[in-house]
């Protein structure tokens, strides 16, 4: 079987009837945010610049979408991996932005297109992660409206298939216990960004 070329399809008529396989991040687990240093790492972003947007954020009823990683090496992908076509990111660049901890005071789940069988039960494929951002945003729409209510999205990083990011549709900020490690540039961070630059052999300006 050969690779579909082209978009990928809309949401179908029997999404609503489907059963999404569903990712549970229990209360006390922490995930990651690498964030600008002047603004809060809880941000609910409704620009519709961004993946999982929800495709009507103009209308001004949108919900909001708050991107984050399992692990540091995701969020620095994530954050970075748009910028680093030439393999190389500027300190400036890291010592303007923080790497959070998001400590869950409450159980989330997600509609999980990371595990295997993930995709198929909602009839999707991974030109979600790669493909047309308008596209994927219907998605994650219909997915919000799901009869499983789930409260976001568990996918693979589009830099590195084998990471994991979550977009989390808007809920109260007191679902998260912030924390903060600091810039990437920080000395007591040496150790964790040398891991991640020699992980993805990015050179540090």
């Amino acid at each position: 079987m050969t690779d579909q070329p082209g978009d990928h399809p809309l949401p179908h008529r029997e999404l609503t009837s489907q059963t999404p396989l569903i990712f549970t991040v229990k209360s006390s687990d922490v995930l990651y945010r690498h964030h600008r240093a002047d603004k809060d790492p809880i941000y609910f972003g409704t620009s519709g610049n961004n993946r999982f947007d929800d495709p009507d954020c103009r209308a001004g009823h949108a919900f909001g979408v708050l991107y984050s990683g399992e692990d540091p090496q995701c969020c620095f992908i994530e954050s970075c991996g748009g910028t680093t076509g030439v393999p190389a990111v500027s300190g400036a660049y890291l010592d303007a932005r923080a790497m959070a901890t998001l400590e869950l005071t409450e159980d989330l789940h997600f509609v999980d297109l990371y595990s295997t069988g993930g995709l198929t039960r909602i009839g999707a494929d991974g030109r979600l992660f790669t493909g047309s951002y308008k596209i994927a945003q219907r998605w994650s729409r219909a997915l919000r409206a799901h009869p499983s209510k789930p409260d976001g999205i568990r996918y693979p990083s589009r830099h590195d298939h084998t990471r994991i990011a979550y977009a989390i549709f808007s809920r109260p900020p007191s679902t998260f216990k912030t924390g903060s490690l600091g810039s990437l540039m920080a000395p007591g961070n040496r150790a964790l960004l040398d891991d991640i630059l020699s992980l993805y052999q990015v050179e540090l300006l």
